[in-house]
């Protein structure tokens, strides 16, 4: 029997054999390094300079740390700074005052992810009999002085407290993530846990994007009746964001160029590509 040609072997049943991209990344697999032009490799080596564990140095914590620490103890606190800058350092200090006097505290975020780190942390740092965790698919040491959780489960256990006619069991209530009162899906979750926590409790507010401060305190001092001290930490963030974009081949790009401007390189890349839109 003749031996089928290339091109035969191509068709199956007058169907043209297509490779797809998964095809071709499997030939792929364990292709070499990536090569740069001069040009990038200066500008990747440039975007991954200084990243790493820097030396360990004392702590000493910053002025508005140290400021919102004293403020908290008579008054509402709202402290807006950006991110990395030591905001959860003030409620863990806090946190470490009230449960020495016996006293109990409650820690909102408003992600499932973000309560379970936080719940990790302090479990660390306090002990694993000092914190409990409360989520809408979690519930472990509810009677821990310490409780972390989602906000909503915080509003609901203060809407339970006033049908019972009881008060919420707790003498501090830090509201990560504040600036979510203003979600148009969920900010009323936040309006309600401020609104129904009694006076007693102090709040601490923590966000790195509340834009409008003075107003936010004015209208918690109204609802409340409380004090409420604003420190606003203004400034660069102390931890350096940088964006990059890794194409399907590798190479790493920087996502801005030195205008401030998207990089045209990643542009030009995905037009060279043309399974870039069916791999990414």
């Amino acid at each position: 029997m003749a031996r089928k040609s290339k091109r035969q072997n191509n068709y199956r049943g007058g169907k043209k054999k297509h490779h797809t991209g998964r095809d071709r990344d499997r030939r792929s697999s364990g292709q070499a390094a990536p090569s740069y032009s001069p040009a990038q490799l200066r500008a990747v080596e440039e975007l991954l300079s200084g990243i790493g564990t820097p030396e360990p140095t004392p702590f000493v914590p910053d002025d508005f740390q140290t400021e919102a620490l004293a403020a908290i103890e008579t008054e509402d606190v709202l402290v807006t700074a950006p991110t990395g800058s030591g905001k959860t350092w003030i409620a863990r200090e806090e946190i470490r005052r009230l449960l020495e006097q016996n006293q109990r505290a409650w820690y909102t975020t408003p992600l499932k992810a973000l309560t379970n780190s936080k719940y990790s942390e302090f479990r660390e740092e306090f002990g694993e009999e000092n914190v409990g965790i409360l989520t809408g698919d979690r519930k472990e040491n509810s009677g821990a002085p310490l409780i972390v959780g989602t906000t909503e489960i915080y509003r609901n256990q203060v809407f339970d407290a006033l049908r019972e006619g009881t008060n919420i069991d707790t003498d501090f209530l830090i509201l990560d993530e504040a600036h979510y009162l203003a979600d148009d899906y969920r900010g009323h979750v936040w309006e309600e846990s401020i609104i129904l926590t009694p006076p007693r409790v102090r709040i601490l507010l923590l966000s790195a994007t509340v834009g409008n401060s003075g107003e936010f305190a004015a209208w918690i001092r109204d609802t409340r009746g409380t004090k409420v001290r604003v420190i606003d930490r203004a400034g660069d963030r102390p931890v350096e964001l940088r964006a990059a974009f890794l194409a399907p081949n590798l190479q790493l790009f920087p996502l801005l160029g030195k205008d401030g401007q998207f990089n045209r390189q990643i542009e030009q890349f995905r037009r060279k590509d043309r399974n870039y839109g069916r791999r990414r």
